[in-house]
């Protein structure tokens, strides 16, 4: 029988365990605080948006919403974020994405300062995870990280294969994997033999896009399986990127979709937002 791990469950411990570090922050008299700002009204980004504010007021951390018309221009989005640079009161900024198409999400990216980039996408975070620096790490695959450690999964000595390659997820969670002692390949659209490589994973994590890609062909006997990916299939009900009916039973250990890896990237955030202040 395979094990769910249950990403409400952990990322509910590990909010609780940050309510209790905030509060003892708060009695030496330190407050944390996070900037979000939205640009536009995507219904998919207000959610995120609400989940993050509903974190906050949880643990105990202010948050400053800035609600920006669709229409804002890149002056006037980069400006605000220099002007939460410069504001002492503020521990975090994170600017929800996407951005409209005039605005270039790298530049407001690279705009952030390091030590405020809670989110781990600026360049000099990202190098540092790279070198295994000190920095910020990027909040899914450091929640995926955390999913495997408390569900008693062991990395150190395992073969990893991640399928995708994206700069917020596949190249990030190779590195923690490769941190934490795992063998890694990283698979993706140009990969030949994908199904040869991926039956030999020990610790599958899947963040392609595409809804039910992965089935029991692509994965070994026993082997663990991460699902990244969030869609809506024919029927509207929420699906990951592995067909979790077919590949379940042949795994030890899978994510859900939803309650798997998303409750996780929230939790995260709030981890790097206490972390910020400690």
């Amino acid at each position: 029988m395979y094990q769910i791990i249950d990403g409400k469950k952990i990322s509910q411990e590990i909010k609780d365990e940050l309510k209790e570090k905030t509060a003892a922050l708060k009695a030496d008299g330190k407050s944390i605080c996070l900037a979000v700002i939205q640009v536009g009204s995507d219904p998919a980004s207000s959610v995120y948006v609400g989940n993050k504010k509903k974190a906050c007021a949880y643990i105990g951390i202010e948050s400053l919403a800035y609600e920006l018309p669709e229409e804002t221009t890149q002056d006037e989005l980069l400006a605000l974020v220099r002007r939460l640079n410069d504001d002492d009161k503020v521990n975090g900024i994170l600017v929800q994405l996407p951005l409209p198409k005039q605005i270039d999400e790298n530049e407001v990216i690279q705009t952030i300062a390091p030590e405020k980039d809670v989110d781990g996408f600026n360049e000099k975070n990202v190098g540092a995870l790279c070198v295994g620096s000190k920095g910020f790490v990027s909040c899914t695959p450091f929640g995926i990280i955390q999913l495997l450690k408390r569900s008693g999964i062991e990395i150190s000595g395992k073969r990893c294969v991640v399928i995708g390659r994206s700069n917020i997820v596949g190249k990030p969670i190779s590195l923690l994997l490769l941190r934490e002692n795992g063998t890694v390949t990283i698979c993706h659209s140009r990969t030949e033999n994908l199904k040869e490589i991926t039956r030999q994973a020990d610790i599958l994590v899947v963040a392609v896009g595409k809804p039910k890609f992965v089935d029991e062909t692509f994965i070994k006997e026993g082997a663990v399986v991460i699902d990244v990916g969030i869609h809506r299939d024919a029927n509207n009900k929420l699906c990951g990127d592995v067909d979790f009916e077919k590949t379940a039973p042949h795994t030890s250990a899978i994510t859900p979709v939803p309650g798997g890896v998303g409750p996780m990237t929230v939790a995260m955030l709030m981890y790097n937002c206490v972390s910020s202040v400690e």
